[in-house]
């Protein structure tokens, strides 16, 4: 809501003031130079206030805005009842948008003044609306775009022990109990991880406040300066009516039947010129209910309370039930009263000139720094602004709740208007694209648009213009929401055209203002698009520097539009040639080999860009061949250009394994399997070095002038042009074996090097369909490709195994989805939960009920003679079989046997549920008969299980139509899923805001200074990067999320713990929020954030994070995740160093089993660990035990990397020096059993020392046996102290056979 946001949201300012000051901002602040185009200086200022405490001093930076410090203020909690006010300094008043660099004699020390305002009406209408936010009054909002419990953050419900409760790592109580120790490896994923414990009701401050029935005031009331009426209930049951006036607020005198909106006479006239401050006066128990309402929020982190304002939040697809303590339904009558205090009694202060103010942005200056970040800030808000309100349209739309502009057209052709935005179906409601495949290419060309969009707006071209575009997907509906471009509807003249570039009306006319040359010139440069020719209907020859599908348009505004930006790459031929014919005469079926659904299968950018630089890498070689150079440089530029190739748009991982070796301490180091452990670590500057190594090598082997590269390709070839001339036609037989060798380049090269950099570890192992479409498009691999993927992968090795099941997963999901959303478009709202139900139940409920049947409210149907119900009909065995034709026309492949996994069942919901936007009740679901039982058993005894039943019976009490649907929902043999499990669908928008190029820009320099080893300067950079994430996207924003895990990366690698740790919890909480609380990224924030708080010593927290992300990963992908390896290492690593040898041998082991599953067993990887698991049985004084695995090691080094390999020889030395000590052990052991037989009264110090050994539990049951045997004990004492002490040291050089024997044979080869 735009007023929440306009108040709740704000305290991201002062919160990211307050994370810049823990970040070690004061400290730079004097370099901090160049954030807005001046030096910015922090100090500190007093602030005089009209009321108690009188006066307050506030940290600012001069950098910072009027309005910044004006929130600070707002946000400090003894001057909460200030919102309507001015500043003034030396009698002055201050601008509110001014800098407060440009405050005049501003400076440490310097005193401000706080003056009370006059209230408007706008502004007490704001103030009452926070105030009741601030007192906790506002209550539940049921939010159309924001689904159940949006924004979920469980940060602070993971770890049960705040940090200050850490014991010493040597602490005897350390050695006990820790968060791993119940954990069961092979058990399911447990859908409680994704929901928060039950919630304590918050202190009730007041019983009600809402505006008055006697608002709004009438004229003559207005003109004395009423301006609204409030009722307000307290506590204490005593009913007070207030009059919010010009000069603030007080109790009136009017009643519930009487009108008199004067003061009261005291002692019951009150009024202050803050709610706030009146609500304390009328209410005697509302101060302490209000401070117990702080320390309740103080408990909570406030990154996960505020409300997201530039970024639409995350919503969970398990929820609580409807009668849980986190969706408690409040009586609330102001919430009805919302958008009049949002928007006040005339509504207009919503309605925006959407275009408008997209334009008038991007004209804005950019020249300065300070100008730059002005902008993007406020384009981040735009669009966010935008992205919310366009989805809210979309919505109504989908619901039919908005009337069309052209009611006689047939549905997918209607046109809509709502709030300034233009609204349309993603279907071919014309005729476009009847050639390309219909309603699929239609459906298809808005995505694509929306991804051309956003490229257009990322490259900032001046002078150049898109309209606002977001694509919603609602309710199996398709629906494009566009601001409104001036004069796209304007009726031209006779002999004009509709367009002024492009093709017009298909492409029988082709326009070519010349005004738009410049403007597409330079898109097409940095789109690699070639100026070609096309032909209209006449023959007749236009150059067009774009594809002719992309259109321009002068708006009636006089600027210049680039409109239908989805052809912005070539087609991918091969595969339409492949697998695409034209359609058949009346309607006849195409051939099954050839009926892919449309023809709009174009290369993705990520694909053109690696192809240029591989273009770019060939003509450098030639180059440098022609100025004589030896052979040896062009077989280094080879390597480097194969190198490329195996990191062309994935994440380098180098960087990750640094952390894990300097935050692991304690053991071998890792295997090649950590390079793939923390994927969200974007660890570029191995790329960043790799490029300018090969640019310094180029440069000192003869200064290649790269002016003379160009590599661009023509858009429109296969595409129906017909050249005329033997130029043209020349010209265009090459362009079309360019695009052909792209596509070769694609299938050949692309393809196989993805999957063999996955069967080697080379990159981080996908766990879901996201991050594996994620790893696709970052390799220009379009997901049509997931059945070629899932060929390639069908072979033995059991990491390629494992991305195979993934790829047919993932198939499957897609396949559902476009099933379902054939069904869901045609079903009215009130019958959309029992299709998605029915259709759930049909995929993933067959073996609990093989027939199952629809739950719907039969007396509804009547009512809605148009809706389709055939999706009632629907059983198992027709969706399995549609689901595999959607998998065969779409990705090509054939599932055969393959189905659903056993025990991956919730893995395939959880996909499904996203994909299509479904909020399902959170339960154990039963998917087989067998696990019904249980189910039921569990019911009993627990609430959350049994929610369905007990939230349907709550329902049944209150209303009278639920009654209905109980019958035939008892009466059918149980099923999976119910109709009231699907307690929500939320939409699933795709939008097109720019990323901020001055963050973005600040952030790469600051990895190139560290890169480069300027440490100081790297750090500043960075800190800098911080400061305009946080000012530009505001902090709860998914681009800060990972700007914050590359900064608590690199700040670690500086040895700024703090700060880094600081970041790894902050890019925990705004990666939950925004991408979601089980999204892959945030997996991987919490497996970093324990790493983080393992090294500063909180190994009880890290281990409780470590659990949590392997709980979450078993709901994502269930249980031994290939990457999963490195995580169960480090893990016990951390056991091992608090001391728990026991526990921590159990995790080694662990880790092994996973290893010798995916690698193999004679593989190095599992010689590693095997390594590390004998060091962790002889900490755990099972010298035999050690013996055995060191011996297998040392047998696996020796067979795979010789004898004299460093790795063999130093498990050689280990083997030996175990099996001396186990021979003492062993000997020990025989001598004191002798000497119990032998000595009776010796025993009693004697017998301690087995039981230590086996079990050591504490120090003390060691330190006897010191003294009993000293020659023996010594030396499995210094055996301990060895592999504890010495280990670390020894990292650098295990790390060698993880990695780089395989290099070293790769280079040998």
């Amino acid at each position: 809501m735009a007023a929440s946001n306009h108040d709740a949201s704000k305290p991201e300012v002062p919160e990211a003031a307050a994370a810049a000051e823990q970040t070690a901002v004061p400290e730079s602040a004097g370099d901090d130079a160049t954030t807005n185009g001046h030096h910015a200086s922090f100090f500190d200022v007093t602030i005089k206030l009209p009321h108690e405490p009188y006066q307050t001093k506030i940290p600012i930076s001069t950098s910072d805005q009027v309005q910044d410090l004006r929130q600070s203020i707002i946000e400090m909690p003894h001057t909460f009842q200030y919102s309507c006010f001015h500043l003034e300094h030396e009698g002055q008043r201050i601008n509110d948008f001014v800098e407060l660099s440009e405050v005049s004699g501003l400076k440490e020390g310097s005193e401000l003044t706080l003056v009370e305002d006059a209230y408007t009406e706008r502004e007490a209408r704001m103030h009452v609306i926070r105030v009741r936010e601030l007192i906790g009054a506002a209550g539940d909002r049921t939010d159309a775009l924001q689904g159940i419990m949006a924004g979920l953050s469980l940060h602070d419900t993971v770890m049960p022990l705040p940090d200050d409760s850490e014991k010493p790592k040597d602490d005897e109580e350390n050695v006990g109990q820790t968060p791993l120790t119940d954990y069961d490896f092979k058990a399911p994923g447990a859908i409680k991880t994704l929901l928060p414990p039950p919630l304590e009701p918050a202190p009730k401050t007041i019983k009600t406040i809402s505006v008055s029935p006697w608002n709004p005031p009438p004229y003559h009331l207005r003109s004395k300066g009423h301006l609204l009426y409030l009722q307000v209930t307290t506590n204490e049951g005593e009913q007070h009516q207030i009059t919010a006036h010009v000069a603030g607020f007080y109790v009136n005198r009017s009643t519930n039947i009487k009108f008199d909106p004067l003061p009261r006479q005291a002692p019951k006239g009150h009024s202050a010129h803050s709610l706030l401050t009146l609500l304390e006066d009328i209410s005697p128990s509302f101060s302490s209910s209000f401070r117990s309402l702080l320390e309740y929020n103080a408990k909570k982190e406030l990154l996960t309370i505020f409300q997201l304002s530039n970024a639409i939040p995350a919503n969970p697809w398990l929820v609580p039930a409807p009668n849980s303590s986190h969706t408690t339904h409040q009586s609330d009558l102001a919430r009805t009263q919302e958008s009049y205090l949002i928007s006040g009694v005339e509504n207009t202060e919503t309605l925006r000139d959407w275009n408008e103010e997209f334009q008038s942005t991007r004209e804005m200056p950019k020249e300065a720094v300070q100008d730059r970040v002005f902008r993007e800030r406020l384009t981040s808000k735009l669009f966010a602004d935008y992205n919310d309100a366009a989805t809210r349209g979309a919505m109504l739309v989908a619901r039919g709740e908005i009337a069309p502009l052209n009611p006689t057209e047939a549905r997918d052709a209607q046109i809509f208007v709502y709030n300034n935005i233009f609204y349309s179906f993603g279907a071919d409601g014309v005729g476009t694209f009847v050639v390309e495949g219909g309603d699929e290419a239609a459906r298809v060309a808005v995505n694509k648009d929306v991804v051309g969009v956003r490229a257009v707006n990322n490259l900032d071209i001046q002078g150049l213009f898109t309209s606002g575009t977001v694509v919603v997907d609602y309710l199996g509906k398709r629906i494009v929401g566009q601001s409104i471009v001036p004069g796209i509807f304007k009726q031209r003249d006779p002999g004009e055209h509709q367009i002024d570039y492009g093709a017009v009306e298909g492409k029988e006319i082709v326009a070519d203002d010349k005004s738009f040359v410049p403007l597409f010139e330079q898109l097409s440069k940095a789109l690699h698009i070639k100026k070609h020719p096309v032909w209209d209907k006449d023959d007749v020859r236009h150059e067009l520097e774009g594809s002719v599908e992309t259109k321009g348009l002068i708006g009636t505004d006089g600027r210049r539009y680039a409109l239908d930006l989805y052809r912005l790459t070539p087609l991918d031929v091969s595969w339409v040639e492949e697998h695409w014919s034209e359609p058949g005469k009346d309607g006849e079926p195409k051939p099954r080999d050839k009926n892919y659904p449309h023809r709009m299968a174009t290369l993705r950018p990520e694909l053109i860009e690696s192809y240029g630089r591989l273009k770019l890498r060939d003509y450098v070689k030639n180059e440098l061949v022609k100025k004589g150079f030896q052979p040896g440089v062009d077989e280094k530029t080879e390597k480097d250009e194969s190198d490329e190739q195996a990191v062309v748009g994935a994440e380098s991982k180098t960087e990750k394994d640094e952390f894990d070796e300097k935050a692991v301490v304690g053991t071998e180091p890792k295997t090649e399997k950590d390079e793939s452990d923390e994927k969200a670590i974007v660890g570029t500057e191995s790329k960043d070095s790799e490029e300018k190594s090969e640019d310094a090598e180029a440069s000192d082997q003869g200064h290649v002038d790269i002016a003379g590269f160009n590599f661009t390709l023509n858009p429109d070839v296969f595409c129906g042009q017909q050249p005329q001339s033997e130029a043209d036609k020349e010209e265009w037989t090459k362009d079309e074996a360019e695009v052909r060798a792209v596509c070769n380049h694609l299938s050949s090269d692309i393809l196989p090097q993805l999957v063999q950099d996955l069967k080697e570890g080379e990159v981080g192992f996908p766990m879901d369909g996201q991050s594996l479409s994620t790893l696709l498009h970052k390799r220009g691999i379009n997901i049509r490709y997931l059945g070629k993927l899932a060929e390639l992968s069908d072979n033995e090795d059991q990491r390629l195994q494992a991305l195979k099941r993934l790829a047919i997963q993932e198939m499957i999901a897609r396949g559902f989805k476009h099933f379902a959303n054939s069904k869901l478009r045609n079903v009215a709202a009130p019958f959309a939960a029992s299709c998605a139900a029915h259709l759930l139940n049909c995929l993933l409920g067959s073996e609990l009920n093989a027939k199952p049947t629809a739950e719907i409210d039969t007396s509804l149907r009547p009512m809605y003679p148009e809706v389709d119900f055939s999706f009632e009909k629907l059983t198992p065995e027709n969706l399995k079989k549609d689901v595999y034709d959607q998998v065969a026309l779409r990705y090509r492949y054939d599932l055969g046997d393959s189905w659903i996994e056993t025990g991956k069942q919730l893995q395939l919901l959880r996909e499904v549920c996203l994909k299509l936007g479904f909020q399902l009740e959170s339960k154990d679901y039963s998917f087989s008969k067998h696990t019904t039982n249980g189910t039921a058993a569990d019911a009993n005894g627990a609430p959350m299980t049994n929610g369905h039943s007990t939230s349907s019976k709550k329902k049944k009490n209150k209303n009278a139509s639920p009654p209905r649907a109980e019958s035939p929902t008892t009466a059918h043999p149980p099923q999976t899923f119910h109709a009231d499990d699907v307690l929500n669908i939320v939409p699933i928008v795709k939008e097109a805001s720019p990323k901020s190029l001055l963050a973005e820009e600040a952030l790469e320099a600051g990895r190139m200074s560290v890169a480069q080893d300027q440490k100081e300067l790297g750090q500043e950079l960075l800190l800098e990067s911080l400061q305009l994430h946080e000012q530009i996207y505001g902090v709860l924003h998914p681009e800060v999320a990972r700007a914050y895990t590359t900064l608590s990366n690199l700040l670690f690698t500086l040895e700024d713990k703090a700060s880094a740790l600081e970041l790894a919890h902050k890019a925990v909480i705004i990666s939950e929020r925004t991408l979601g609380v089980d999204h892959a990224d945030t997996v991987l924030n919490y497996l970093n954030l324990a790493l983080f708080e393992h090294a500063t010593g909180n190994s009880k927290s890290a281990l409780a994070y470590v659990r949590h992300a392997l709980e979450l990963w078993k709901i994502i992908y269930g249980p031994d995740h290939p990457d999963s390896i490195t995580t169960l290492n480090n893990a016990a690593v951390m056991l091992q160093s608090m001391k728990n040898f026991s526990e921590s041998r159990v995790w080694f082991e662990a880790s092994l089993v996973i290893c010798e599953e995916v690698s193999g067993k004679n593989s190095i990887n599992t010689a590693t660990l095997l390594f590390q698991l004998a060091q962790a049985l002889a900490l755990d004084k099972d010298m035999r035990g050690a013996v055995n695995r060191m011996r297998e090691s040392y047998n696996i080094f020796n067979s795979v990397l010789g004898a004299e390999d460093r790795n063999t020889k130093e498990a050689e030395s280990w083997l030996v020096q175990l099996t001396q000590s186990a021979v003492v052990q062993a000997k020990q052991l025989q001598d004191l059993a002798k000497g119990r037989l032998r000595r009776v009264q010796l025993t009693g110090r004697n017998a301690l020392r087995p039981q230590a050994s086996i079990g050591h539990t504490t120090g003390d049951t060691t330190a006897p046996t010191r003294g009993t045997n000293r020659v023996d004990q010594r030396n499995i004492e210094e055996l301990l102290k060895y592999i504890e002490g010495e280990s670390p040291k020894m990292s650098p050089k295990k790390r060698t056979p993880a990695t780089n024997p395989k290099r070293r044979v790769q280079k040998a080869s």
